[in-house]
């Protein structure tokens, strides 16, 4: 009884995120923007296009409230996927999600043919295995997957979590890697009358 409960209680907070809020971001931010009017361009444009295309929306279109059930965020990475696969209607791009090719799988795999394949890969801040996925999971997919460019895309909650993975990356000696874009879901960006 416990377990049905529980499941219908992710049912009911999956319904809510991308049913309402989903279908927002679908009419109102995506199909107004004439986004989906990109010109053909390598798979790999394409993705960055879209990922920084989210990225905009969720921090400066209000996007972030997608994130957030009763004042809580997501805690599931999958919710960050879907939403990227919104972004994908109308393509000329093969977009696959989960494909695994061998060692695991990428969260998506965009693609025009065998020889034009781009990977990408979203993780939250919080993850406790963040550290070591930005340093090997991405190369091992981008083997399994003959291709040799990847995006990786990591969103945060809070000041806190974005210092630590400013950390982790400067660790790893990657803080001006360009192919990691990193995503402000924090619920405390002020209205525009109340910046000075």
């Amino acid at each position: 009884k416990s377990a049905r409960h529980n499941s219908e209680g992710i049912v009911t907070k999956a319904e809510w995120l991308f049913g309402k809020n989903g279908e927002h971001l679908i009419k109102q931010l995506l199909g107004e923007s004439g986004f989906y009017q990109l010109e053909p361009i390598g798979s790999f444009e394409a993705s960055r296009q879209r990922v920084m295309f989210l990225k905009d929306v969720i921090e400066n279109k209000d996007g972030y409230k997608l994130f957030y059930h009763e004042g809580r965020p997501v805690s599931k990475e999958k919710d960050l996927q879907l939403l990227f696969k919104f972004t994908w209607f109308g393509t000329v791009f093969d977009v696959n999600a989960e494909v695994n090719n061998g060692r695991g799988p990428v969260d998506y795999k965009v693609s025009m043919g065998d020889a034009d394949k781009t990977l990408v890969e979203f993780k939250l801040a919080k993850n406790t295995k963040l550290k070591q996925n930005l340093k090997n999971q991405v190369k091992i997919y981008e083997a399994a997957n003959n291709a040799n460019q990847s995006l990786k895309v990591i969103l945060y909650f809070t000041e806190k979590e974005k210092e630590s993975v400013l950390s982790i990356l400067e660790e790893l000696k990657l803080q001006d890697d360009e192919n990691i874009i990193l995503i402000d879901a924090c619920d405390n960006k002020p209205s525009a009358s109340n910046v000075k």
